[in-house]
């Protein structure tokens, strides 16, 4: 089982890595009493982080199970989605970019 962590391109990379420590334990937080949570939270908690275009961003909206993060460093931006952990996503996120920082200062 893993939770993907979907971040924005067009955000900071500084901020990058405390928007997913947020997304995990929001996400875990939401999904608490799902099932899927508690094997997910009881065994190794695989964790992906991506990063996707706007528009990318706006579809993966449309599937289930997840918690939209903003941010309010940058005036309460849309920032990250977060997915309740599972056994199989669509396989387009299989496809989704991961995350590297390309310039943190």
């Amino acid at each position: 089982m893993k939770m993907y962590i979907v971040l924005k391109n067009d955000i900071p990379d500084k901020l990058a890595p405390v928007i997913a420590a947020h997304a995990s334990l929001a996400c875990y937080k939401k999904f608490q009493n799902d099932g899927r949570m508690s094997i997910w939270i009881h065994g190794v908690f695989k964790k992906v982080v991506c990063i996707v275009s706007l528009q990318e961003f706006d579809q993966l909206k449309n599937e289930t199970d997840y918690i939209l993060l903003t941010e309010s460093s940058i005036g309460n931006k849309e920032v990250c989605i977060a997915f309740c952990p599972r056994e199989e996503f669509p396989k387009k996120f299989r496809f989704l970019k991961k995350w590297v920082p390309q310039n943190i200062e």
